[in-house]
């Protein structure tokens, strides 16, 4: 063997082993990028995973908060801020999922059909959809409120209407029978079974079936005749309100509307409108109670009850100064019938009332009243129980509205 052979030999085996330790290396790098691509594929993988855990929890909520919108009971209930929600939820999921683009067409139409208002028209826009939702629902519960209103009033009508009609039924059944109870006497002064809804008819013929003596019958077939023809003037249920306040503030110096509220005065005001019509008419009422002396004793209450529906609209209007005005009335009231009328009285008692905190119309309201009032009213109440003496005594202004105006004459 020459020389050379044993270097060669050394060489060999020297890059041999280089070789074999590079390879190592190599495999020993190569499974480390395997391991470091292995961690970086797992990496995404995760991230991916968590990505997607993520969409489809996000996906099934969406699901959840859009299956209501399916029921027509849940549109019923919805609030503006419900529909708003699932309009919005509907929106951000249409383009990526079945399911929230057929629920986008459903809110569209139900929103459209029940408000009037297209989705389309809003896009996205969850605050300006409830927004109109709520001003729609508002108009919406005032219309069913003005619907229930006027339901409720139609429903109260006709039960008005049907109590009503029971009542007349009932008043109907109730005439029929006082009139079989009564026939006699409507027959013989000819009286329609009407008529009996006029109670002082009714009563004056119950009083002529009752009458045991010729005197009371007479006398009281004398009130039925004289109740048929008032009812001839007047109709059945007599003047209203209206007329006897034309009539009386017409004749009676200082009466007003505020005395009507006043049920005596209105009474007063009816006695002397009915027994005026009996004068006129010859009627000249029985010996006890004639028909002039019946329009005295009416206008004296008529006279009284101004006195005092005046008194009391002063007490209203001075308030705190009541007192002073009873000591005023209490002084009043002690003055001579001679000087109840005079005109330095009249100034007197007008400057009184100037002082109470009244104002001037008022004032002139209630000196007007004063006026009228020439003989003291309680002094007319009290002249007398003989009518012949009432006669003669009488003065003032109540006889001169009397005689003057619109009292009885023979």
């Amino acid at each position: 063997m020459s020389e050379s052979d044993g270097m060669d030999d050394v060489l060999d085996g020297g890059l041999r082993q280089s070789l074999m330790i590079a390879s190592r290396i190599a495999e020993t790098l190569a499974r480390r990028r395997q391991e470091s691509q292995r961690q970086l594929e797992h990496q995404d993988a995760q991230a991916a995973h968590e990505a997607q855990t993520r969409l489809t929890a996000d996906r099934s909520a969406a699901h959840a908060a859009l299956a209501p919108i399916e029921k027509d009971q849940w549109w019923d209930k919805a609030q503006p801020h419900d529909i708003a929600t699932a309009h919005t939820v509907a929106e951000s999921w249409k383009d990526h999922d079945p399911t929230a683009l057929a629920s986008s067409e459903k809110i569209r139409q139900e929103v459209l059909t029940r408000y009037g208002i297209d989705t389309h028209d809003v896009g996205a826009d969850a605050a300006y959809l409830e927004a109109g939702i709520q001003t729609i629902t508002a108009e919406k519960a005032r219309q069913d409120a003005r619907d229930r209103s006027q339901e409720e009033t139609r429903k109260a009508a006709a039960e008005h209407e049907k109590a009503i009609s029971l009542l007349a039924a009932a008043r109907a059944e109730e005439l029929r029978a006082q009139a079989a109870t009564l026939a006699p006497e409507m027959e013989r002064h000819e009286v329609p079974v009407e008529y009996l809804a006029n109670p002082e008819l009714a009563e004056a013929l119950q009083t002529a079936h009752a009458a045991k003596t010729p005197a009371a019958v007479a006398a009281a077939d004398a009130t039925v005749q004289e109740r048929m023809f008032l009812i001839g003037k007047d109709g059945i249920n007599g003047p209203d309100i209206d007329q006897l306040r034309k009539e009386t503030t017409a004749n009676i110096n200082g009466a007003g509307d505020s005395h009507f509220e006043d049920p005596a005065f209105v009474q007063a005001a009816k006695d002397m409108h009915e027994t005026k019509l009996l004068a006129e008419g010859g009627f000249t009422g029985s010996e006890r109670t004639p028909v002039e002396q019946r329009y005295e004793r009416a206008a004296k209450e008529l006279f009284a009850r101004m006195e005092s529906v005046g008194h009391e609209i002063e007490n209203r209007v001075t308030g705190n100064d009541s007192s002073r005005l009873k000591a005023q009335g209490l002084k009043t009231e002690s003055t001579s019938a001679a000087d109840y009328g005079s005109a330095e009285r009249q100034e007197a008692f007008a400057a009184s009332l100037a002082t109470t905190g009244a104002n001037e119309t008022q004032v002139r309201g209630r000196a007007a009243a004063e006026r009228s009032e020439g003989t003291h009213p309680r002094a007319a109440v009290t002249m007398g129980n003989g009518t012949a003496k009432a006669k003669k005594t009488r003065t003032g202004a109540a006889a001169g509205v009397e005689r003057a105006k619109s009292g009885p004459s023979r």
